[in-house]
Order: structure tokens, then sequence, then C-alpha cells
């Protein structure tokens, strides 16, 4: 079916150079999140660098109208000098797909923005990208694409050097195009909430302590939140044991072990919010005792509390 959109030869040029560079763009990010894959962690510049794939390949930005750490910004596009899109970036998968971390992170990109009178807003980790305008009654949706689909977005015209320009009509308000807040009463996901989820647990990635890739449920190991986003009590020493015993006579041979570290932490974190750490309860099972040694081990138990 034909669209308004579809009448703009600006739009028509631009969904052809995404389709002839997605593929480029989809090989370099792939090689770019291999530390991911090799140390089960990868930094902050790891999802800038995509980012900027993404906008000077798929994307019609030049490399010179990409900024970086302008007043606190992570990424500034600017056109001729002038600022049209503020990033706030996060290390590989700690956005996707976790409304409360997105919205954290909106609203620092907001605040960076309305500082520097910037009218469109971005955060991403790599994996997706929400973009949304700034408005004196909140934010205004804009676009919101996974990074990591086969074939790229149509809505990723909203974020070229002729979209950025446009105030986006056929939407009623925002952030709407987001996933429901996890903090949100206690209903289960489902494949209608446009989250990908676990074919065994059916949670989605936010809901395991190790996810190799968002987009591979396979990849997700060790369950230990309800979809609600709250600590599953049950779950957890399971999940515990599973890495530092065994758990039903069974080890962990499917987790990195240069990603160990941070799977402890993030266990002993939930741990921490149940009250189960030594130091919290007067009498701790033996998995979160087991938990608190490993991490001394590692250097890494100041990173729970």
């Amino acid at each position: 079916m034909t669209t308004a959109l579809d009448q703009l030869a600006s739009y028509r040029h631009l969904q052809a150079r995404l389709e002839s560079g997605w593929p480029a763009f989809t090989s370099r990010r792939h090689e770019r999140l291999a530390q991911a894959d090799r140390l089960g962690h990868a930094a902050e510049k790891v999802a800038e660098n995509i980012l900027e794939d993404l906008f000077t390949g798929p994307l019609d930005w030049s490399l010179a109208d990409v900024n970086y750490q302008v007043d606190y910004a992570d990424l500034l596009l600017t056109r001729l000098g002038i600022k049209h899109l503020l990033v706030e970036v996060k290390r590989p998968g700690t956005l996707a797909w976790n409304r409360r971390a997105v919205d954290v992170a909106l609203m620092q990109a907001a605040g960076y923005a309305r500082r520097q009178a910037v009218a469109a807003i971005a955060v991403s980790d790599g994996h997706m990208l929400y973009a949304a305008d700034v408005t004196g009654a909140g934010l205004h949706d804009r676009a919101f694409v996974g990074l990591d689909l086969p074939a790229p977005h149509p809505d990723l015209w909203w974020l070229s050097v002729d979209g950025i320009y446009r105030s986006r009509h056929d939407l009623t308000g925002g952030p709407g195009l987001l996933p429901r807040p996890e903090a949100e009463p206690a209903t289960p996901f489902t494949p209608a909430d446009g989250l990908l989820l676990d074919h065994k647990y059916h949670l989605p990635a936010a809901c395991f302590a190790y996810v190799g890739d968002s987009a591979r449920p396979a990849s997700w190991h060790l369950p230990y939140r309800l979809a609600d986003g709250s600590v599953d009590a049950r779950r957890l020493p399971k999940a515990i044991e599973a890495i530092l015993s065994n758990y039903r006579g069974g080890h962990v041979s499917s987790i990195p072990e240069a990603a160990i570290g941070d799977v402890l932490v993030c266990l002993a974190r939930a741990a921490h919010e149940l009250g189960r750490m030594p130091g919290q309860a007067p009498e701790p099972a033996p998995a979160y005792l087991a938990l608190a040694r490993a991490l001394d081990q590692l250097g890494r138990l100041r990173e729970v509390d």
C-alpha cells in the first residue's frame, strides 16, 4: 500500500540505501560484539562504535556529523553545526529489553537535550534503539527498532538526515512504542508484548543471569527473575549452585569462564535484594555463603551492595 512517505524521493532513496547497506552493517556489528562473546561483556564504547557504523553506513550522516561527549551527551549528531539528535549510549545488552533501564537512560538524555536545546533524543545499547522528540509535554515517539534484525526497519528513515527534521504525525504520543515497564502488575510476558521469550521458561532475556545474544534464547542461561522483574526466590539459589557446586548433578558449561564474575555479581545483587547475603541474614543458606566467598576471591564483593 502506498503511503505519504512513499511519495518522498528522500524516503525512497533512504530505504534503498538501508537495504544495500544493512548486510555490511550487520556483519560489522557482529564483529564488534565478538568481545561480548569472548569475555562475557562489552564496553560502552562498543555500542558507540555500532551506532557510528549505523549512522554513517545504512543511514546517511557523514562521519563529521558524529560528535562524542558534548556536555555529557555520549553522542550528538549535527548538520552544519546545528544539533539534531542526542544519543545516550549504554553497554551492550543493558537496555534490551529492559523498560526500567530504558526509562532511566531517557531521563538522562532528555535532561541533556533540554540544556542543549536539542529537539530529538535516542537511547541505545547496540541491540535496540529508541528515539523520541522532546516536547513541552514530555516525549513523543519517533522510532523504536532492533539493530539485530536481518533486515532494516523502515522507521530508521526518521533518524536520517532528511527524516530527522520531520515530526511524526502517525503516532499519538509516547513512549508507547516501548514494551511495558517491568514494574507493572505481574502478568506474564507474551509474544504480543513485543518481547522475545525463552521457549522453556517463557521469560525475556532480562530474567536470565547470562545472555549470550539477546536475539537467541538458546544462549540465555540461569533464570533468576520472574516475568514482572522481581527476584525468583526459588530459582535464585539453584542458579548459584549451578555455577559454584552443582544442581541436580549438573555443572554449567555453556557460560564462558570470563563471564562468570559478572554472572555471580548479578546473582549476588538479586540475593541482596532479598536480604539473603551474609551480613543481611542471621543464618545465610550455604549457597549464599559460597557466593560471597567466590566474589571475595574475585575481588568483586564490593560490587554487590
